[in-house]
């Protein structure tokens, strides 16, 4: 199968390699326990023989993820949910090997969280549809979608084009991580994926194709979506 992913492919020395480099590049906060992206490199040299031997396995188990708000510009806060740099790196390990395998059926009318998409796509795509003659915009926000994800639901739209049952698990896994909040206390998590993490964005734009696909189907493929 072209793209199959499986845990030998996510594990791929290359592969992991890209993942480190994306992380670090990326730099970010540590997670919960505390490991900077200097020091994963240390770590990795130490205990990456058994950590990969347990993504093999099917044991590995991601750690809690570190809750920290930022504030909205409309007012309150949003709750981040920053993993640890190893799980981070493990993540985007994962999204590279699954991300194309779904990239080639989204729309062509979506623009978010998209490998060579970016909002200034979306805004010249709706400037040709206003020099076309469209004169209607609908502006549409799913008020804290990312708290609210059904996890069987996504689970079983990865589930029919993701075959190996340890990928799965993993990305379950990192699905429920529990929240720790900035007090230590730990807030089990049934729903939701939390914004922080590199396998985020492609988990939201699985779950969100189906409305992409039916807008485009009833709107004729003429709004470019940004969420």
């Amino acid at each position: 199968m072209l793209n199959e992913v499986t845990m030998e492919a996510v594990l791929n020395s290359g592969n992991m390699k890209a993942a480190y480099l994306a992380v670090k590049a990326n730099k970010g906060a540590a997670g919960v326990d505390g490991m900077s992206i200097v020091k994963m490199k240390e770590h990795l040299q130490k205990h990456w023989v058994s950590i990969g031997n347990k993504l093999r396995s099917g044991d590995y188990e991601p750690a809690a993820v570190r809750a920290v708000e930022i504030p909205k510009s409309n007012g309150g806060v949003r709750v981040l949910g920053i993993p640890t740099v190893i799980d981070r790196m493990i993540q985007q390990g994962i999204h590279q090997v699954m991300g194309p395998l779904f990239e080639e059926g989204f729309s062509e009318s979506s623009y978010g969280f998209r490998p060579n998409r970016s909002a200034h796509d979306a805004v010249r795509a709706a400037q040709k549809y206003v020099a076309a003659g469209k004169k209607w915009v609908v502006d549409i926000d799913l008020k804290s979608f990312f708290d609210q994800v059904n996890h069987d639901r996504l689970m079983g739209m990865i589930g029919r084009k993701v075959r190996d049952k340890r990928v799965l698990a993993l990305i379950g896994r990192c699905l429920r991580a529990p929240m720790q909040k900035a007090d230590g206390s730990q807030q089990k998590r049934a729903a939701g994926t939390p914004q922080g993490g590199p396998l985020s964005p492609l988990l939201a734009n699985i779950y969100l194709d189906p409305l992409d696909q039916e807008l485009e189907k009833k709107r004729g493929g003429v709004y470019p979506l940004c969420g």
